[in-house]
């Protein structure tokens, strides 16, 4: 049975993993002058959890609906004026094609990322969807390290009952 006690221990080892990557993936972000370390730090604690091979298969499907939804909305924004039906179908198409490439995890990253570049990015889309990789990137690198080091205390799992 999972004891309170084990409930919090890993809440506060979540919680400081957590609170490490973002503080390290803001902090690189800034050093290298990236324009939004917010979507670093999004990243970061998002994909962050105890198990670094969840970890890992979170921040994948991350980067995936990442880099569909900042593609697919560069591409669109130099078709489609940033009105919202044409925000609708930047999303619809991101998610979508994120289905199409068996990207489910991050199809409503997809989505959103396209809005986004759609609504608030035709001046330079190409410009805001690297950036965007980059500091979606870097979020996820550091998640990926901090969730490899080992857990300070161990926690019984054993749930009989």
């Amino acid at each position: 049975m999972v004891t309170r006690a084990s409930t919090r221990i890993t809440a506060l080892q979540l919680s400081l993993r957590a609170a490490t990557a973002a503080g390290l993936s803001v902090g690189i972000a800034q050093w290298l002058k990236l324009p939004f370390p917010i979507y670093a730090l999004i990243a970061s604690v998002l994909v962050i959890d105890l198990s670094p091979a969840k970890t890992l298969q979170m921040a994948l499907q991350r980067m995936a609906g990442t880099l569909i939804g900042a593609t697919v909305g560069a591409v669109l924004s130099y078709l489609l004026p940033p009105g919202a039906v044409e925000i609708g179908v930047s999303v619809a198409l991101a998610m979508l094609f994120s289905y199409v490439v068996n990207a489910r995890g991050g199809a409503k990253l997809a989505g959103y990322v396209a809005g986004i570049a759609v609504m608030s990015y035709g001046a330079n889309p190409w410009s805001y969807a690297v950036y965007r990789a980059i500091e979606t990137f870097l979020g996820i690198a550091m998640a990926v390290l901090v969730s490899l080091v080992p857990k300070l205390l161990r926690v019984d799992e054993d749930r009989t009952e």
